[in-house]
């Protein structure tokens, strides 16, 4: 375990004892809420991590990062923007998933616009956003988006 995982750590410790000092129905109320929630996502959970697994499966990452390897850098930045853009993983699924394509030498700039497409554009979301706040926003909100992951990935090659 890093250094920070080991400060959250403390940090949710003592917060929770603070909680637990200050209001203890309130802070076991939330517990329970909390709970319940976890019991609502678990299934979907399991489903996305099923997902990852069986597409890993039948795409190694090896197999990805040397797809990647032989495209050309703009063209597997813009490619893995895309996948990133249709695909629904939460964040906390992506990540790990996108450490472990850079751990095995996945290149930085595709995994980045592939991690920022992923947690900011919403193609399979875009029917409910459209209803919930129109067609103009979501297009532009969607749009912008996909360009500002583009850019973001097209950093990261400045900052290394």
């Amino acid at each position: 375990m890093d250094i920070f995982t080991k400060v959250l750590w403390i940090v949710t410790g003592i917060a929770f004892i603070l909680s637990m000092i200050k209001d203890k129905n309130k802070t076991l109320s939330s517990m329970r809420m909390a709970r319940g929630m976890m019991k609502n996502m678990i299934g979907e959970l399991l489903g996305i991590l099923f997902l990852i697994g069986l597409i890993l499966t039948f795409f190694p990452p090896e197999t990805i990062k040397s797809l990647m390897e032989k495209t050309n850098g703009l063209i597997s930045t813009v490619a893995s923007a895309l996948v990133g853009s249709i695909t629904l993983i939460p964040a906390f699924v992506a990540f790990p998933l996108v450490g472990s394509l850079i751990d095995i030498g996945f290149n930085i700039v595709p995994a980045v616009a592939f991690l920022t497409t992923l947690t900011m554009v919403g193609v399979v979301t875009f029917p409910l956003e459209k209803e919930e706040f129109g067609l103009k926003f979501t297009v532009v909100r969607n749009s912008l988006s996909f360009g500002f992951a583009i850019v973001i990935a097209l950093v990261m090659v400045v900052l290394m």
